[in-house]
């Protein structure tokens, strides 16, 4: 096994949706499981991260159709197109192609800030100021890399 670091959850990823900010903290626990398993539980690692994201892009994209996100073509579309690199890659660890999913976990490591910064963060407004008139607050501990 190639030693990969792994993924933790800082506070600067909350959004102020509850529902969003749980269901990200796990993303990054799963994302951080495909960096640090063992080569013998990664399928079973890489299993757990397809059936969440399913789930984790189907709600998002529900949130989306039911109160009419402006960007939501562009948002579902980088949705399907991770689905598809982790489709690609349980067929690839089928065929024993292992460090493929490191990359594959490398790479989601390096999107997912920007994706919740950008696409997930304007989701969170929308769905807040539809349903509580306002902007999400958020409070952050301070974390001790910035101390």
């Amino acid at each position: 096994m190639t030693e990969h670091a792994g993924f933790d959850w800082d506070d600067r990823y909350l959004l102020g949706y509850n529902a969003m900010d749980d269901t990200h903290r796990e993303f990054v626990s799963l994302v951080d499981a495909l960096l640090t398993v063992e080569d013998a539980q990664l399928a079973a690692a890489l299993d757990a991260f397809a059936a969440h994201a399913e789930a984790h892009f189907e709600q998002e994209n529900r949130w989306m159709d039911v109160d009419g996100f402006p960007a939501r073509d562009c948002h579902v579309d980088e949705h399907a197109k991770v689905l598809a690199s982790v489709r690609e890659v349980q067929q690839l660890l089928a065929e024993g192609k292992v460090e493929v999913v490191r990359e594959l976990a490398v790479a989601l490591k390096d999107w997912f800030p920007g994706h919740a910064d950008y696409m997930d963060s304007a989701l969170a407004l929308w769905m807040v100021k539809r349903s509580h008139g306002g902007a999400p607050l958020v409070f952050r501990r301070e974390s001790a890399k910035s101390s």
